[in-house]
Order: structure tokens, then C-alpha cells, then sequence
């Protein structure tokens, strides 16, 4: 009985995780675009045929129509399915570390803005600033919610004092990351948003796992941008998105963050 309770909820965390994926595809096309989310509803690009109820199903409904536009055949990309998949893992993945709590609501929103920022800097080279934003004060908002459930008042001022202090190290390493990347690379290293981005993350995470955060990223964008010029795709002067890099530090600091910094102590500070 308590394995059929527990695949169950697996299963609705899951399919929950993949309809908030089709909702950020809509984020990842319309909000560089400049559309509305609400309005049209979602259709297809090319014949604009309104999409039925069962062409909206996440991951099922790309796979009943083969990929292609029910009207017009039009190839629908498969990155569609691919980033419901995703987030439903993410969403299992919040849910097997954090329970039945709110801890777990909270860091589905959070990894949701992640990927949703990644996938529009891969996309465009830019970090909206509606989402960086409201990803900031969401941040805030949880830590007061969680603070109070920890110890009301008290509870909520300590909660609040170090999601702040997370948001400014984290804009001030950036500073400091893009300053050492310019005279490194002699152009500018990165954007005003990917320092908003981390100001985020750290409201969400705190001072000890922003930190971790941006050395993950800074160690995983050189690793990929120097595989790629190596490999001739891409040149020293070809800009790159780090807000995919740093989205990444931020998800694994969250999910495995305590155990590294505690492989890095014991290593290192065990005399």
C-alpha cells in the first residue's frame, strides 16, 4: 500500500512538473517577443489553427500528433516534450529532498525560474528583467513565509537578513567575476542581468550556496566555452550565455550543495 501511495504521488509530481513545462515554453517564446501570455491561446505558428485539448497534453499530446501540426504539417520542434520531461524531473527530483512541505513549493517556483531564464538567455542572449525581478522579490516573499514558520517574527526577520545577504554577494561576485573576465577576455565578460540573476539565487539560497553557485558556474562556462573553441565552434571574441551556467550552479547547490561543501571542508580543513 505505501509503495502504491508513493509511485502514485511520483506520478502526479511529475505530470504536475510537465504542464508547468508547457506553460514555460509559452514564457520562453512570448516574453521575448513581447506577447501576451494569456492571449491567444496556444496555437501553431505557422497556420495559427488553435491547438484542441488533447494537442495541449504535455509530452502525449507532441507524440499523438508526430511531431507535426495536425492542419498544416508543420514540424513542431521537440524541445517542447523535451522541457515538460525536464521539469517534471526537476519537480521529482524538489520533491524527493524537501517532502510533503513548503520547502518544496517554494523550490518548484524556483527552479522553474531557472529554466525558463535559461532557456530565453540560450535563446536570445538576454535575461528579461520581468523575470529576474519577480524571481527576486519571490525569493523574498518565501523566505518571510518560511521564516515564519520557523519562528514567527524572529523567525522572519533571520529568514529575511539571509536571502538579503545572498542577493547582494551575489551581484557583488558577479561584479567581480565580470571585471576579472573583461581583462582576461578585453571585452566586456557578461551582462547587467546575469548579476541580477545571481542577486536571485542568492536571495533563494543564502550567502553559502550563491558562493558555490558561481564557482560551479564559473568552472562549468569554462569547461563548455573552452571545449567549444577547441573545437572551433566558437571564437574568443563570440559571446556566450551564462545565465544557462549559472542557473546550473544554482540547481546543483540546491540539491547537492551541503554535501559538497562538506567534501570540500573535510579534504582540505581536516588539520
Amino acid at each position: 500500500m505505501e509503495t502504491l501511495v508513493s509511485a502514485t504521488a511520483n506520478l502526479l509530481v511529475f505530470t504536475f512538473g510537465a504542464c508547468i513545462g508547457s506553460f514555460l515554453n509559452v514564457v520562453v517564446y512570448r516574453i521575448p517577443a513581447g506577447l501576451s501570455l494569456v492571449h491567444p491561446p496556444s496555437r501553431c505558428p505557422q497556420c495559427f489553427h488553435k491547438l484542441g485539448k488533447t494537442e495541449n497534453v504535455p509530452i502525449l499530446g507532441w507524440l499523438w500528433l508526430g511531431g507535426r501540426c495536425r492542419w498544416c504539417k508543420t514540424p513542431i520542434s521537440s524541445r517542447y516534450p523535451l522541457v515538460e520531461t525536464a521539469t517534471g524531473i526537476y519537480f521529482l527530483f524538489v520533491f524527493w529532498k524537501f517532502g510533503y512541505s513548503l520547502e518544496t513549493i517554494g523550490y518548484w517556483a524556483f527552479v522553474s525560474w531557472l529554466f525558463a531564464l535559461s532557456l530565453i538567455d540560450f535563446d536570445t542572449m538576454t535575461l528579461p528583467g520581468s523575470l529576474t525581478k519577480s524571481g527576486l522579490v519571490l525569493g523574498l516573499v518565501f523566505q518571510g513565509i518560511i521564516g515564519w514558520q520557523i519562528a514567527q517574527t524572529q523567525g522572519i526577520a533571520q529568514k529575511l537578513m539571509f536571502g538579503i545577504s545572498g542577493a547582494v554577494l551575489g551581484i557583488w561576485l558577479l561584479e567581480i567575476i565580470a571585471v576579472v573576465g573583461s581583462i582576461i577576455l578585453q571585452q566586456q565578460a557578461m551582462g547587467d542581468a546575469d548579476g541580477k540573476l545571481m542577486a536571485t539565487i542568492g536571495m533563494w539560497l543564502g550567502w553559502k550556496y550563491v558562493l558555490l553557485s558561481s564557482l560551479l558556474a564559473c568552472a562549468l562556462g569554462s569547461i563548455v566555452g573552452g571545449g567549444a573553441m577547441l573545437l572551433g565552434l566558437l571564437n574568443k571574441k563570440q559571446p556566450m550565455p551564462f545565465g544557462p551556467f549559472l542557473a546550473l550552479g544554482g540547481v546543483i547547490a540546491l540539491f547537492w550543495g551541503q554535501e559538497i561543501i562538506s567534501t570540500y571542508v573535510n579534504l582540505f580543513f581536516r588539520f
